[in-house]
């Protein structure tokens, strides 16, 4: 599965009618109606605010609304798309203002899948893979050389005390590259534990 980690937003106009399409990256229902109520005081002229969103590993959690378009013309459309790029933990909310002319309901189909499918192209996606989380302790000259390499990863948390404490997620594919590179640069210096595996998002490759 796919998935995003930043809002986008991208805008196409099809017979006059604008199609703003914003995507939010999301863990729950919670940040689904956030992001909803956000979007709908933003654009409350708008004509409608359709929306459709994906969540969980599997993406078995997903809904859509056509928010006052013909059934099954704007909501069904963008969920499929969605599904066709397996993203998940997507939140993609459409907003129409209306042109003046009438679409139809193949045209609007059309338009509302063609309008995710262009606010997808200009994002960036993300897989999402087993990462292994890795404690690691380190002295700070150490964590100055390691820090941009550090970012690359799915830090967790830092702890600065005597030492400095970090938590970060590794692709289980490259844990052992991850400790051979962090070795070199230390010299043997940085102490490292395995802790439990857990689902995320990959950054980098080496």
């Amino acid at each position: 599965m796919n998935t995003i980690i930043e809002i986008s937003s991208y805008e196409i106009v099809i017979d006059k009618s604008r199609f703003i399409t914003t995507l939010f990256p999301v863990k729950n229902i919670e940040d689904v109606n956030r992001y909803l109520n956000e979007t709908r005081k933003k654009y409350y002229d708008a004509t409608h605010n359709c929306y459709a969103y994906v969540i969980g590993q599997t993406g078995s959690l997903n809904k859509c609304s056509d928010d006052g378009e013909p059934s099954k013309t704007a909501g069904q459309p963008m969920l499929n798309v969605l599904q066709k790029n397996n993203i998940t933990n997507v939140l993609a909310i459409t907003t129409r203002y209306f042109g003046g002319i009438l679409l139809g309901a193949g045209g609007l189909v059309r338009a509302y899948s063609n309008s995710v499918i262009e606010a997808i192209n200009h994002t960036k996606l993300y897989r999402i893979v087993e990462l292994q989380k890795v404690l690691i302790s380190i002295d700070y000259t150490s964590y100055n050389l390691l820090q941009e390499e550090l970012n690359k990863y799915d830090v967790l948390s830092q702890r600065f005390s005597e030492s400095v404490d970090i938590s970060v997620g590794i692709p289980l594919d490259l844990v052992d590259k991850f400790k051979v590179l962090f070795d070199n640069i230390t010299r043997g210096k940085c102490i490292y534990r395995l802790d439990n595996i857990y689902h995320g998002v990959e950054k980098t490759k080496f």
